[in-house]
């Protein structure tokens, strides 16, 4: 089967001076084969759990609205990969398929990341986890082995605890040659009484994961997160798939990344480049904002002007005993009255003490160097990535073109290039600003965190 490039492709390939690099395609994984990897690596019943566990979306599907809900079991996606378009499927399917589309899609590299792998990281069994995750990378060095030149595989980093991360991103760079990798993050955790709670791994986590990040440096590895927020405080509906998945990636990246600036990681970590996959910028750009203004109201100079002990109490009680009245000026418990939302621990004052900022300028360079935010082609609120006249500072955002071919949000493969290109046909972005979201972005972050990155591929410098 030959595979022929649209003239509408053409025509944009022929506009651009640069590769356009998929930071965010998918595969869909062979289970049977990854089960065949994990019972040779791991024994036979690690295998038949997971295989239960990656059916069981299967066996909720005959339970009632009411059974659902009272298993604590959100809806998740069901009809979720291409079937009509049966070319497509076979595409996220096989690796030697997808490498020969390339041209056609007018895609000059993909990072190919996986679809259940991504749930790997979430997994509570802590043998299971470990073992699928080893099982998967697996996988996906030895499918994409032969066609490295156009595809990268991303692997999967469990991070329940700090030494399986490290354990697993040593061997899958190491022994499988992986080079790229999706962290787990923020991870579930379970309290005493059953309840779960999130640890954001930066801010009040329960390890220190500094040596994660360190070995990340020490590997020239790009940390990225693919974090799904289905199950999260609303998004828990029994019945209604799009209800949970509507801001689902949006959500999950935005808590990690609050958590990793908040958590002063940018600053520990300079050489470090991170990837917040398929939640678009506008949730990024949101955070920014919020940072900038919590900054400017809650350094630990501007706190102060909220210090209880600078109340002037004579001042206050006189303006009380004045303007009072009846209701508040002829009482004797002012103190009581004025204890609210005034703490006065010392230590609670500077909450922005890890990220080292000191100044506006500090929160932009750190946000706008060190984070990326993988963008969906149809995804119109990517210009805002650009839009420096409604950015605060005039920040332009590091926005990462990701075309999610292979799930369902992409009924045709050949329409990714064309529907992010419309970005400059509707006068929402121009055409520096496509290259850099399909080019000069990618780079920053793959080849940010490792100069070597694109050795041995279709990539060389434009």
């Amino acid at each position: 089967m030959e595979f022929v490039r649209s003239r509408e492709v053409d025509a944009i390939k022929a506009r651009l001076d640069h590769p356009v690099i998929d930071s965010d395609g998918h595969a869909v994984e062979y289970i049977p084969v990854v089960a065949e990897i994990l019972r040779e690596q791991a024994g036979a019943d690690l295998a038949e759990r997971f295989l239960q566990v990656s059916s069981s979306a299967d066996l909720m599907r005959d339970l009632t609205a009411e059974q659902k809900r009272d298993a604590r079991r959100h809806k998740s996606g069901w009809w979720a990969v291409p079937a009509a378009n049966t070319l497509d499927r076979a595409t996220a399917m096989l690796p030697a398929l997808m490498a020969k589309r390339m041209p056609e899609l007018g895609l000059d590299h993909a990072m190919v990341y996986g679809t259940l792998g991504l749930a790997v990281t979430v997994l509570p069994d802590d043998d299971l986890r470990r073992a699928v995750a080893r099982a998967f990378n697996t996988y996906y060095a030895e499918a994409f082995g032969e066609h490295r030149e156009l595809l990268t595989p991303v692997g999967v980093i469990p991070m329940f605890t700090p030494e399986e991360a490290i354990a697993e991103l040593d061997h899958a760079t190491s022994v499988l040659g992986l080079k790229a990798f999706v962290f787990g993050g923020p991870i579930p955790r379970r309290h005493p009484d059953g309840g779960t709670w999130l640890d954001s791994l930066c801010v009040d986590g329960l390890y220190d994961y500094d040596p994660v990040w360190q070995r990340c440096v020490e590997l020239g590895v790009a940390p990225t997160f693919h974090t799904a927020a289905a199950g999260w405080g609303s998004r828990t509906s029994p019945t209604s798939y799009v209800f949970n998945h509507i801001g689902m990636f949006a959500t999950g990246c935005e808590a990690m990344a609050r958590a990793m600036f908040l958590g002063g990681v940018p600053h520990r970590f300079p050489e470090l480049r991170v990837a917040f996959q398929e939640g678009g910028v506008a949730w990024a750009a949101s955070l920014y904002s919020d940072l900038i203004g919590h900054w400017e109201k809650r350094n630990r100079n501007a706190v102060r002007h909220y210090d209880p002990s600078r109340l002037d109490r004579p001042l206050i009680a006189s303006l009380f005993a004045e303007h009072g009245g009846k209701l508040f000026g002829e009482r004797d418990d002012l103190d009581a009255g004025l204890r609210f939302l005034s703490n006065s621990d010392d230590e609670l004052a500077d909450e922005f003490a890890a990220t080292g900022v000191e100044t506006r300028d500090d929160i932009k360079r750190l946000f706008t160097e060190r984070f990326h935010f993988g963008c969906e082609a149809d995804d119109p609120l990517t210009a805002l990535a650009f839009d420096q006249q409604r950015m605060p500072m005039g920040a332009r955002l590091k926005a990462i073109f990701a075309s999610d071919i292979g799930h369902w949000d992409v009924p045709d493969a050949r329409g990714v290039l064309p529907e992010a290109w419309e970005l400059v046909e509707d006068g929402l972005a121009t055409e520096e600003d496509f290259r850099d979201l399909t080019y000069a972005n990618p780079m920053s972050l793959w080849v940010g965190a490792n100069p070597s990155f694109f050795e041995g591929t279709s990539i060389s410098p434009a």
